[in-house]
């Protein structure tokens, strides 16, 4: 583990010298790399430091011991230290973990109702209604890219960006199939339904990361349309966009503007396409190591809501929590405390096998 450490701190040292390099500041997209990279460095190497002066500090004290009239205080710095180190260096284990590349971006997410009909789609609206609630609390902004509304209020899908720092690091986790268990305002015996919406979280994509080739896309308008007539426009402002090579279809028609409707089409696609290769990627990794939190597949049934016993239990980890009210309007942050632990505390294992 030190020898990586020594690495760090001297690859560390190295990037400073170079972001302050007037050549290389002259390449902003280099500079930006360079400072991102440093950045992220920041923490295990301040945390490497301080584990070196404390370690000194022992290894001088110990030293003084030998002096009669400095024993009972260089006693009293030797245990100190010696207390503090191995805290440091289980700090220094968890931060040693790669890090996420996506965690700070911001994200497109898309809820699809799944078995279950009409309920299907009025679950799909009440988890779109709790990460719109969430998102708030971060202070972070929302707009809706795409929906198909249902009669009731519900959505038979729904796709909408969240911009803020750190946004896909609190809710990478939510991928997958939501499962919901609750009496229907429909159902008119009182019985219990099992219906399912589908969660996909995919990190945004910059231009720089995902190199697309105008010619593979064809590009077709419409007029916006929506339940109850809302959203309709007298002009083909909506827009779909065909991706050829994959057959990947986004669309985007909640903006008045065709030109802003393909702005955040394009986004979409982008971080479609970005999304395929992270799969890949994870894939890989998953021949060698298969997370506690799962693999974010989206056909992975993550999470129940039992609504009779106000439970929802996530089963990657299997915790349950009793306050399906404050949950549902926002209140996550438990579930989501617990799932980066569990995945850190995963990552951690692998690292040390």
């Amino acid at each position: 583990m030190f020898d990586k450490l020594e690495e760090v701190e001297k690859r560390y040292e190295e990037l400073t010298n170079m972001i302050s390099d007037p050549e290389v500041i002259s390449n902003q997209t280099e500079w930006q790399q360079l400072m991102k990279e440093h950045s992220s460095m920041q923490d295990i190497v301040a945390k490497y430091r301080e584990y070196k002066k404390v370690k000194k500090q022992m290894e001088e004290a110990k030293e003084m011991m030998e002096d009669k009239e400095l024993k009972e205080l260089a006693e009293a710095e030797y245990y100190e230290s010696k207390e503090k180190l191995p805290k440091i260096e289980e700090e220094l284990k968890i931060l040693l973990i790669p890090t996420d590349p996506n965690d700070d971006k911001s994200i497109i997410c898309e809820i699809r109702a799944g078995a279950g009909g009409e309920e299907a789609a009025l679950f799909a609206g009440t988890l779109f209604r709790m990460y719109s609630m969430y998102a708030e609390k971060n202070h972070w902004k929302i707009d809706v890219l795409n929906e198909n509304e249902t009669g009731l209020g519900g959505y038979k899908e729904i796709s909408f960006m969240i911009t803020g720092k750190g946004a896909y690091s609190r809710l990478k986790f939510e991928s997958g199939v939501h499962r919901v268990q609750r009496v229907p305002d429909t159902e008119s015996s009182g019985r219990i339904h099992t219906s399912t919406a589908t969660v996909a979280v995919m990190p945004v994509a910059e231009d720089v990361e995902v190199d697309i080739n105008p010619s593979d896309i064809k590009m077709e308008v419409f007029r916006a349309s929506g339940a109850g007539g809302q959203h309709i426009n007298k002009t083909s402002s909506a827009v779909r966009l065909i991706h050829e090579p994959t057959g990947i279809v986004v669309e985007c028609q909640t903006e008045r503007s065709q030109f802003q409707n393909r702005e955040y089409a394009m986004k979409m696609l982008r971080s479609k396409l970005y999304e395929i290769e992270k799969e890949k990627q994870d894939r890989d990794i998953a021949n060698t190591r298969k997370t506690q939190v799962g693999s974010g597949d989206r056909s992975e049934k993550i999470r129940t809501y039992n609504y009779p016993q106000g439970r929802i239990t996530d089963h990657r980890i299997g915790m349950s929590i009793f306050q399906m009210e404050n949950f549902l309007n926002g209140d996550i942050d438990e579930m989501v405390d617990n799932l980066i632990a569990a995945d850190r505390a995963e990552r951690l294992k692998g690292e040390e096998e």
